[in-house]
């Protein structure tokens, strides 16, 4: 797009550039790799003690870390600012996301969040909501007593058809949608590993994963490529998010979104309403099964909304505020964005030694800075209560960022938020999920930080 700046990585600063201190644990021509391979997430919240901002080396090439939200408040000012660019990481998505709002250039950014944004306004998200809790009960209808539920998997499946369905209502959309359900994991399972890899020449390489990837990339761009043209030939609106893009127009040229963006930002709505919503949901209920306690009030929040036997509305959501504040305590805890990056596209000095050139990478992590007992009181405790009226205010938005923060934040957090509330009651009101006793949980902090495998047993609460 005109006026886009590209910004490209230059090669490795001398060591004597930056006053800012080498994190430990590199080694000669890997950095920090084999750290970071060992346990990603410890590794990170370990450097913490070692300043508010370190340099970690990926190979050969030096990425700041911030660490302190001084520093992180001050990056997102100049990230809405449009002095930065999404990094790397980002890089390696666009050729399956494509340009979308979450992959695009910050001068792309300006001009198509205002067309995408009113897709997630409170009057659709009404209609969405309908379509969220049909689909969490029939999902949970489909449970029997006693039988294990591997609640990683359904609350995955459950979220991407809600969002498939949120985007296509059609009849050609529903068609397309079931296609979607089918190739969309492995597309995102694909995207992650490589956008964790310090490497790209493997990639090329045709090996039998590779070309099921590509292929998978392929046939989901041509699936969503003909539901735009069905849909631009029909004209008509059919309530879902499709139709709310291809309406939106640029207040100043009055131009929309091409058939090629409508792709891109279908494809990265349908990424985003999946990853984080399914596993912020799977610890979700499994700090539920963990805390007796924070379970029941639950319970008994959604059985007095529910009391009239009404199926569970928009207007309901608001009726639910504790539910509200289990998973705003998921999200803290459990932050499914557990790193982000931003690239400079100018010269940068957000203070404390970090000085940035045009190509330098920084890295911050959510769950780092959630798990710091600097920032969270007994950060490791499971506490809806800190998100009361009473206390919420105490927490510092710069150290609490579930959904990133700044003019790059995620635009469908009210729809994610709105999601998990639905789910959490739709479940909530016919079942109590319990983990098998002594069952260990692993972290796995790839494309977003997941639960390794969570079976646990449906029991009826009646």
């Amino acid at each position: 797009m005109s006026g886009t700046r590209e910004t490209t990585p230059r090669a490795p600063a001398p060591e004597t550039a930056s006053p800012v201190p080498v994190a430990s644990g590199r080694w000669p021509g890997l950095g920090h790799a084999a750290a970071l391979a060992r346990h990603r997430l410890g590794y990170l919240q370990s450097l913490r003690a070692e300043g508010d901002a370190v340099r970690v080396y990926l190979g050969r090439r030096p990425v700041h870390l911030l660490n302190s939200p001084d520093l992180i408040r001050r990056l997102l000012a100049a990230d809405s600012s449009g002095s930065l660019d999404k990094g790397r990481f980002f890089d390696k998505m666009r050729p399956v996301l494509g340009d979308g709002i979450l992959t695009c250039r910050s001068a792309a950014h300006k001009v198509q969040r205002p067309l995408v944004q009113p897709a997630f306004h409170q009057e659709r998200i009404r209609r969405y909501v309908r379509i969220m809790a049909s689909e969490a009960a029939a999902t949970s209808g489909g449970w029997t007593a006693g039988a294990v539920v591997w609640v990683d998997r359904e609350m995955h499946d459950l979220a991407l058809r809600i969002v498939t369905r949120s985007l296509f209502s059609s009849d050609v959309g529903v068609r397309a949608a079931e296609e979607c359900f089918r190739l969309f994991p492995l597309v995102s399972a694909g995207v992650a590993r490589r956008t964790l890899s310090p490497v790209t020449w493997w990639e090329r390489v045709p090996t039998p994963g590779n070309r099921r990837f590509d292929a998978a990339v392929a046939r989901l761009h041509q699936v969503i490529d003909e539901v735009v043209s069905a849909y631009r030939t029909d004209g008509r609106d059919h309530g879902d998010l499709l139709s709310m893009l291809l309406a939106a127009r640029d207040e100043d040229s009055g131009a929309g979104l091409s058939d090629a963006q409508l792709r891109d930002e279908a494809l990265t709505i349908m990424g985003a309403g999946t990853e984080t919503t399914s596993v912020s949901l799977s610890w979700l209920f499994y700090e539920l099964d963990r805390h007796p306690e924070i379970r029941e009030r639950v319970e008994a929040e959604v059985d007095a909304v529910h009391a009239d036997g009404e199926d569970l509305g928009f207007e309901h959501v608001r009726q639910l505020p504790y539910t509200q504040q289990v998973v705003s305590e998921t999200l803290r805890l459990h932050a499914p964005i557990w790193l982000l990056m931003r690239r400079a596209a100018e010269p940068l000095d957000l203070g404390g030694g970090v000085r940035l050139t045009p190509g330098d990478e920084v890295l911050f992590s959510p769950t780092a800075l959630h798990r710091d007992p600097a920032l969270h009181a007994d950060p490791l405790r499971f506490d809806p209560d800190r998100w009361s009226p009473e206390r919420r205010n105490g927490v510092d938005r710069a150290a609490y960022l579930p959904f990133g923060a700044g003019s790059r934040r995620c635009i469908g957090d009210v729809f994610a938020r709105t999601e998990m509330t639905v789910i959490t009651a739709a479940v909530v009101r016919r079942w109590r999920l319990t983990a098998p006793p002594g069952l260990t949980v692993r972290e796995v902090a790839s494309g977003s930080l997941e639960p390794d495998a969570l079976p646990m047993t449906a029991r009826p609460r009646d």
